[in-house]
């Protein structure tokens, strides 16, 4: 073989070290601006407002991020949020997009958007304010009537408990959240919407009464047991709002803060009956706020009595006393908090992330125990609360939202509305046995939920979730459906008697 020509040699070394040079140099590319804002109005706006004050999802601002690390917003937006509606967009977005959506939600507002007293006090509506009769205007039994919230068209439905047949169905503010709460004696129900619209509805006259909107962005309300007071839970303003459950006028507004001065959203409150107080939780600093009631002189001052924590409580439940609050955060670590002690007395290792706001208690060997459905992971934790210790862990087709019982029945309903699969099944569990006895499909292929019981406990009511949905009325003994109601999208059933009664199988 020939040896290569010096300068042909010579000139491919060449050629060669100018393409590798010519590889290492810098490349100019000039990218597409990214529209972070018209992303979010095509993809975001329906559920967490166009003004990213929320809707039905929450606001998108930075003081409502401040738990959520940006890697983790990163990844909620591509893959979804456990134990929310919130879906993932990674079949959408590319990267870059995702990016571009999540340095718009970490950007402040151009102005803070204000919701004080003054709006407040412009935005209340008097429907109705001639005295109305105080006998129903319908033949049912009053205390076992049903609110059903119907988040298809956004309207209730008012349904008789014993014959399963509609009394009256009326429009509600878009998006209603945390469950509807009743006066004392059952007459007056009280709704929230996401976007902080609180409404008064008299029951008896089927008559809407009187509305006021107390916040940009609300998480839940609460009635005191005297019925006297309604206490709103804010996301938006950081604040809690009292009303005068008479005319829905405000009584006083809180700023939620610490004594830094760090403001905060509230997770939810709650009536603490037997304490004449409402108790809140904070979700960005770890306190516990108790709001007395009662006040010999009249109007009470509302100053909270502060609890201080070492973790956050995004979720909570009572025992029977209401002496203990049981919470947890999103983290999963279950904290047993004495209410008369003012502090933390033990933890409870709950795994995954229990939903408390569910959570139900029974008697079970003579000792009460407490069973709460788990949002990440497919099993139910019953709890002894005698010491604190987990009695057993159920296994469960999947991660579940709902769970529901009655003190007449054997049996506890959950649902598996967390799921990748099975949403369409509902598992019976015998409370003696702490084990699945039998599974409900109501509606094969539809997303099944939200059990609630009728007055005496004989009927259960499951909800399908969906647009074309249906309530399924089951005989709760032997477990066959008796009647189909179709309704829109209908997320939860409310029966009077057991809310305003705090049966041990309902949320309160």
């Amino acid at each position: 073989m020939m040896p290569w020509p010096l300068n042909t040699l010579l000139l491919g070394l060449l050629a060669a070290s100018t393409f590798a040079a010519a590889a290492d140099a810098p490349v100019a590319v000039v990218e597409a601006k990214i529209d972070g804002n018209a992303l979010y109005q095509t993809n975001c706006a329906s559920c967490h407002g166009a003004d990213r004050l929320g809707l039905n999802g929450p606001a998108l601002l930075p003081g409502n991020l401040e738990r959520l690390r940006r890697p983790e917003a990163i990844k909620t937006i591509a893959e979804g949020r456990i134990a929310t509606q919130m879906p993932g967009f990674s079949d959408k977005l590319n990267a870059a997009e995702v990016k571009a959506l999540t340095d718009l939600i970490y950007t402040p507002l151009a102005s803070t958007p204000v919701w004080g007293l003054k709006e407040m006090q412009a935005s209340r509506i008097a429907h109705q304010t001639n005295k109305l009769p105080d006998t129903p205007v319908f033949t049912a039994d009053p205390l076992n009537l049903f609110i059903v919230v119907e988040l298809g068209d956004h309207h209730a439905t008012i349904l008789d408990g014993d014959k399963f047949e509609p009394i009256t169905r009326f429009a509600t503010r878009y998006a209603l959240h945390g469950g509807p709460k009743f006066s004392p004696d059952g007459r007056y129900v009280y709704f929230a919407s996401r976007d902080g619209w609180v409404a008064k509805y008299d029951i008896w006259n089927l008559t809407l009464i009187s509305e006021i909107r107390v916040g940009i962005n609300t998480r839940n309300l609460a009635i005191s047991s005297d019925g006297r007071y309604a206490m709103i839970a804010n996301y938006l303003p950081h604040s809690m709002v009292v009303l005068d459950t008479q005319d829905l006028r405000p009584v006083k507004i809180i700023d939620v803060k610490d004594d830094s001065g760090k403001s905060s959203r509230v997770s939810a409150v709650y009536d603490a009956a037997p304490r004449n107080s409402f108790i809140a939780a904070l979700k960005d600093i770890p306190e516990v706020w108790e709001f007395s009631y009662t006040d010999k002189n009249g109007t009470p001052s509302f100053q909270p009595r502060r609890i201080q924590l070492d973790d956050y409580v995004d979720d909570f439940f009572f025992d029977g006393s209401y002496t203990h609050l049981i919470g947890s955060s999103r983290g999963g670590v279950g904290q047993v908090i004495d209410l008369n002690a003012g502090k933390r007395i033990t933890t409870v290792a709950l795994p995954g992330m229990p939903h408390l706001g569910s959570g139900i208690t029974w008697a079970y060997q003579g000792k009460p125990v407490l069973a709460t459905p788990n949002l990440k992971e497919g099993v139910v934790t019953v709890v002894d609360m005698t010491n604190w210790q987990i009695e057993k862990q159920i296994p469960t087709l999947g991660p579940g939202f709902f769970m529901r019982s009655h003190e007449n029945t054997p049996y506890a309903w959950v649902d598996v509305f967390n799921g990748t699969k099975d949403r369409d099944v509902i598992q019976i569990i015998d409370k003696q046995k702490l084990e699945v006895i039998a599974q409900l499909r109501p509606s094969p292929g539809k997303v099944a939920a939200h059990t609630e019981f009728s007055r005496d406990g004989k009927y259960a009511l499951v909800s399908i979730w969906e647009n074309d949905g249906e309530l399924v009325i089951y005989d709760a003994k032997t477990l066959q459906v008796v009647k189909r109601l179709p309704m829109k999208k209908p997320s939860g059933k409310y029966n009077v008697f057991n809310k305003i009664t705090r049966s041990a199988g309902t949320s309160h």
